[in-house]
């Protein structure tokens, strides 16, 4: 069965308008909790959404988020943050060793208003790994509260990162998405996209902008490096990545990831996020 980002992504969402609050236990009387999650490989979040904000980290495992008309990949490393009532649903690459952090409206504030991925820094995710032991009902006047606003302060200063997807609503442009997400090897000229639609190459450019807010070369670009980062996660090599995906070595392939993300392939994973977790110990 082809579980690959393209198939996923050619999936229409849930019914969004049909999903349920998912509430988090202990979040009653506390402005930040953490809490750890463990998900086989495939596993399938359903559409839902939180009375709080989600910062959303995965220590092992990459992850897929979508929400409404976007999507994004999450890897090791990186983050997605998502505002509360936001409705979204996660699918798992690998086994997933999931984090979150669950903020309320006053901690939040000044946070991004609408979904962003976010670069992990080594000090924040000791900082997660170390608020996900702590209990329920930890001392927000003490020390374990000072870790959590101190780890809200970092969330705060994390660069944020392009790894989403916009995708058009109107149907035709859907199934022009969806033809591109089969094969991102294909190079097809644009020409021949627009004329299977009945339209000029100037009217198919509009469109796309207008309904996804980049352009059409850009969106492919956008999705061939998507596919590459979900590959590159699992430990594919960099070269058969690049040759999968239309490229005609590793080095183009290599210096379109680098203008895109300012790093080449093999270091957007050396920063050593992929490491088992070890729980810090806690002072009782």
């Amino acid at each position: 069965m082809d579980n690959s980002l393209t198939a996923r992504l050619r999936e229409q969402p849930a019914d969004l308008s049909r999903a349920r609050e998912s509430a988090v236990e202990g979040t009653s009387s506390r402005a930040i909790v953490a809490r750890r999650s463990s998900y086989p490989r495939g596993h399938h979040v359903d559409p839902h959404w939180h009375d709080r904000a989600q910062f959303i980290f995965a220590v092992e495992g990459t992850m897929r988020v979508r929400v409404r008309r976007r999507a994004w990949i999450v890897p090791p490393s990186r983050a997605l943050w998502v505002p509360s009532h936001t409705v979204h649903q996660i699918e798992m690459y690998g086994v997933v060793e999931m984090r979150s952090v669950y903020v309320n409206s006053v901690a939040a504030a000044g946070m991004p208003s609408s979904c962003v991925v976010l670069n992990v820094t080594p000090l924040l995710r000791e900082l997660v790994l170390r608020a996900v032991a702590l209990p329920v009902r930890y001392d927000e006047e003490g020390d374990d509260g000072l870790l959590m606003r101190l780890l809200m302060a970092e969330i705060r200063r994390l660069p944020e990162c392009a790894l989403d997807l916009p995708l058009p609503e109107s149907p035709d442009l859907t199934r022009l998405c969806e033809r591109i997400l089969t094969d991102l090897s294909m190079r097809r000229p644009c020409d021949l996209n627009a004329t299977d639609m009945n339209t000029s190459a100037r009217t198919l450019y509009r469109r796309f902008l207008r309904e996804t807010g980049i352009t059409f070369a850009r969106w492919k670009q956008q999705a061939r490096l998507l596919e590459s980062i979900r590959r590159l996660a699992e430990g594919s090599p960099v070269t058969a990545v690049a040759l999968d995906l239309g490229y005609e070595s590793a080095s183009a392939f290599s210096s379109m990831f680098r203008r895109s993300l300012g790093v080449a392939p093999r270091a957007f994973f050396a920063d050593g996020h992929n490491r088992s977790e070890k729980p810090p110990a806690i002072n009782s």
